[in-house]
């Protein structure tokens, strides 16, 4: 029996858990949408959005429970987050009735250059190891967070995820297969302290789902940042064990680096889409991918085209093509690069883009225009705050490069940057990499209306789209948004230096219905398998009329919404 409720299960995952009801033609989704007056937490991680909830009902506002429920998250979830990676936000205040955006992603080592990847013959950086490694921004976003909109004191915040590390928690099943497919991975290339940080606190062996697992290490490192603030980790004893660490492993990574790193706090920009402004950060991300996917798509009428037919993959997939040869072109650091963000969001440039769509699939250039596992989580508090929050290691678990007795492993966010001399993107020292991870936030007439992100790399502008298509174009609430089946489309230029050599692949769930992909074929699309790569939405929806939240979490993952 237990099997066969497991098949079902998947079925529906595989699916997307939505579908048209072939008699009624209804949407339906996992379950209904979870509804609060006075605050909503919505994190991956049912234990984490409790850890929020209860911040909330103790009498913390919504950043105080979004450092609290990230907090348990790196603990909880160390195959995607955690204190070695980086942290993006967008945060609705009340009291001044606009958005504000933190860009808490790291920068690159200041002693490691250009020519060090030339002279080794690299014509790309590792995947895993040290030299991959840049600044973990995300404990300096806590903090940045904190000192701007926080309330109760960061020895409060940051309890009960010490608890946890301390005492233990039972690992989902999901979580444990990760760990189980990941830590294996990372001790077979040899690095250092993987054992000892994610087995020897928990009897020499990796919990299974169900049993208990602890870090007592990283309890501690918590009890550390809680007492000391954010100079406990970039300039204390912290930063010194890290950077002395990457060097030791031929790393470049500095204790002078952390301590020279700060976060920015950064506009957020917005396209109107029907009615509805859509907000994203502007780069080093690639949040405005979806802003100019949108500028594009708002050309067609969608209330003449059904969800999931072959037009709508179509117009979806060639819009996201334009875009992301733009992204591979001038998306980076705005230290760095003068990205053209006004031009590209514009009216003009996105019907010139448009016209190049055609009935078949097309490859295309970027534009001439003068002038790369993660957690997403949202919180609102019972006076109007709302909070999108991003945050991540890359590639799962991160670089394999765990400081001894710290309890997390460092991001490998360096990857992303592109080793062709010129590009927007290419290495420079102090420079931040190009980066996937995106926080997203609609507002309706100058009113807050819902908060959300999606997991999943690249997939995350295309996620995003979906998400605000769902909403706005094809009238789903904030759960059936999120169940809806997914596609994706892979192939083409990249900020690491790729260019573009065919039309790429569709990869569907299979709620795509048989007859979109027998015509996107027709098209001339290719057409492939989704592969697990769309999980992690999270959203809340403010009704301001009757002054409710309606949260929402995935249904492919662990994820809670839970309100009060």
């Amino acid at each position: 029996m237990k099997l066969k409720i497991y098949g079902v299960l998947l079925i529906l995952c595989i699916q997307g858990v939505f579908a048209q009801d072939r008699i009624t033609g209804e949407a339906f989704a996992t379950r209904s949408v979870v509804l609060g007056q006075n605050g909503m937490v919505a994190t991956s991680h049912p234990l984490a959005t409790q850890i929020g909830l209860q911040i909330l009902k103790d009498g913390g506002n919504a950043i105080d429970a979004a450092i609290a429920a990230n907090a348990a998250l790196g603990l909880m979830e160390p195959t995607g987050c955690g204190v070695g990676g980086d942290l993006f936000a967008i945060v609705w205040d009340p009291k001044t009735q606009r958005l504000y955006g933190l860009n808490a992603s790291g920068r690159s080592p200041m002693g490691l250059s250009l020519e060090y990847f030339k002279q080794n013959d690299m014509t790309k950086i590792p995947s895993h190891g040290p030299l991959p490694v840049s600044v973990p921004g995300a404990v300096d976003g806590w903090f940045e967070l904190h000192n701007r909109f926080g309330s109760k004191p960061m020895t409060d915040i940051l309890a009960p995820a010490i608890s946890y590390a301390e005492n233990g928690f039972p690992l989902t099943e999901l979580i444990a297969w990760y760990l189980q497919r990941s830590v294996p991975f990372y001790e077979s290339k040899g690095f250092l302290n993987i054992a000892d940080t994610y087995k020897g606190q928990n009897g020499g062996q990796l919990p299974m789902e169900g049993q208990i697992y602890k870090n007592p290490y990283l309890a501690e490192t918590y009890r550390k940042i809680a007492a000391g603030g954010r100079d406990a980790f970039y300039k204390g004893e912290i930063a010194q064990v890290i950077g002395e660490f990457i060097q030791q492993q031929g790393g470049f990574l500095s204790a002078a680096d952390l301590a020279a790193h700060k976060s920015e706090w950064v506009e957020p920009v917005s396209v109107n889409y029907r009615g509805y402004d859509v907000w994203e950060l502007p780069p080093n991300g690639q949040g405005i991918a979806a802003l100019q996917m949108l500028q594009i798509l708002e050309g067609y009428d969608f209330s003449q085209i059904e969800f999931g037919s072959e037009k709508h993959l179509h117009l979806f997939t060639e819009a996201k093509k334009l875009a992301f040869e733009d992204r591979a072109k001038y998306y980076a650091d705005m230290d760095f690069f003068d990205v053209p963000v006004e031009q590209l969001l514009s009216d003009a440039y996105a019907e010139e883009r448009r016209a190049q769509i055609g009935q078949r699939a097309g490859t295309y250039n970027a534009g001439e225009i003068s002038a790369g596992e993660t957690i997403y989580m949202t919180v609102a508090d019972k006076d109007g705050t709302m909070i999108s929050l991003i945050q991540s290691n890359y590639r799962g678990m991160g670089s394999g490069m765990v400081p001894p007795k710290l309890g997390f492993m460092l991001q490998d966010r360096g990857e992303l940057f592109s080793l062709v001399p010129g590009q927007a993107n290419t290495f420079e020292p102090g420079k931040r990499p190009f980066h996937t991870i995106i926080p997203a936030f609609i507002t309706k007439d100058g009113k807050p209306y819902v908060s959300f992100g999606v997991m999943g790399g690249d997939f995350q502008p295309m996620g995003h789209t979906q998400i605000v298509m769902n909403l706005i174009d094809f009238g789903m609430n904030i759960q059936e948004a999120g169940d809806a089946p997914r596609w994706d489309h892979t192939g083409g230029a990249s900020p690491m230096g790729a260019t573009t050599t065919n039309t790429g692949t569709i990869r569907t769930e299979s709620g795509i219905p048989y007859s979109t992909i027998r015509g996107l074929m027709d098209r001339g699309h290719r057409i492939g398998t989704a592969r697990g790569v769309y999980g992690g939405y999270q959203a809340i929806l403010w009704d301001d009329e009757n002054k409710v939240y309606h949260g929402a979490s995935e249904s492919r993952k662990d994820g809670q919404a839970a309100g009060y």
